[in-house]
């Protein structure tokens, strides 16, 4: 099993959390998609039999159109079937955030993005071969942000988030 996408996957402990000792992690801080595109060798090479994916909130936080985006995602999505065709692939909905913290400006009140990125993305699922997981909606709070029991800075997740996403 194979996690991967920016810090917020990087930040989970996913073999404790999953009891797998075999599970690779390859979230990496302040990743984006085009950073995904450019290591996929790398990320194919393991043959995961599941991989995770969850990206899009660094790319929504530096204004790169909802378009490309998705273009972006359903390209790693493509070159991960056909590299990998065995993968099962998971494709997780991007997180709401929450502006009441003041650390990530630039990642707050981009919420009109995250869900249109979420619908595209559960759009595509059976088009495109993978699962959809709606994690946003399991996580919003009552004023539809991220619920601030589950993170430490409206952005990245605390451990009582990363138990709630193994939920």
């Amino acid at each position: 099993t194979l996690f991967l996408g920016n810090s917020i996957t990087e930040g989970g402990n996913w073999k404790k959390l999953l009891k797998d000792s075999t599970v690779i992690n390859r979230g990496v801080s302040g990743d984006i998609t085009f950073g995904i595109l450019q290591r996929l060798d790398e990320i194919v090479r393991h043959k995961p039999s599941r991989l995770f994916l969850l990206l899009g909130i660094n790319d929504i936080s530096k204004n790169i159109p909802d378009e490309i985006i998705l273009e972006n995602l359903l390209t790693i999505l493509s070159k991960i079937h056909s590299a990998t065709p065995a993968t099962k692939i998971y494709v997780q909905s991007i997180l709401p955030t929450n502006n009441s913290f003041k650390q990530f400006p630039k990642n707050y009140d981009k919420n009109d993005h995250v869900i249109t990125i979420n619908a595209q993305l559960k759009k595509y699922a059976e088009r495109m071969s993978y699962t959809y997981v709606d994690l946003y909606s399991g996580f919003l709070d009552k004023e539809s942000k991220l619920d601030a029991r589950y993170s430490t800075d409206g952005l990245h997740l605390n451990a009582v988030g990363y138990a709630h996403w193994v939920e």
